[in-house]
């Protein structure tokens, strides 16, 4: 359970980390890619374990690494297209305006 309580504060950091590194990020809050980031390595963390790595000799890293990595990864998909789909609607919303 320890390893849960570690995976889950680091991909909390990790999706703040993808958060402040974004320069679109004043488009979307704070907490998405550090919620994102949790959610998928809670998730795989929970997978991994019930597979059975956390007990093999030789394969206890998974459990501890490949959640973070994936965590990491998928906030940064998720700021990549977030960000983008938030300009495009945003740009498109201002020129509606300003064409009245």
């Amino acid at each position: 359970m320890l390893s849960l309580i570690v995976v889950a504060m680091v991909a909390v950091a990790a999706g703040f980390v993808v958060w402040a590194n974004d320069k679109r990020h004043a488009k979307y809050g704070i907490a998405v890619p550090a919620g994102v980031a949790l959610a998928v390595a809670m998730l795989s963390w929970i997978i991994f374990m019930a597979a059975g790595f956390g007990y093999q000799p030789g394969l206890t890293w998974i459990p501890w690494v490949l959640p973070l990595l994936l965590g990491t990864a998928a906030a940064i998909g998720a700021v990549l297209y977030l960000g983008r789909s938030r300009t495009r609607q945003d740009t498109a919303r201002m020129t509606a305006i300003l064409r009245l």
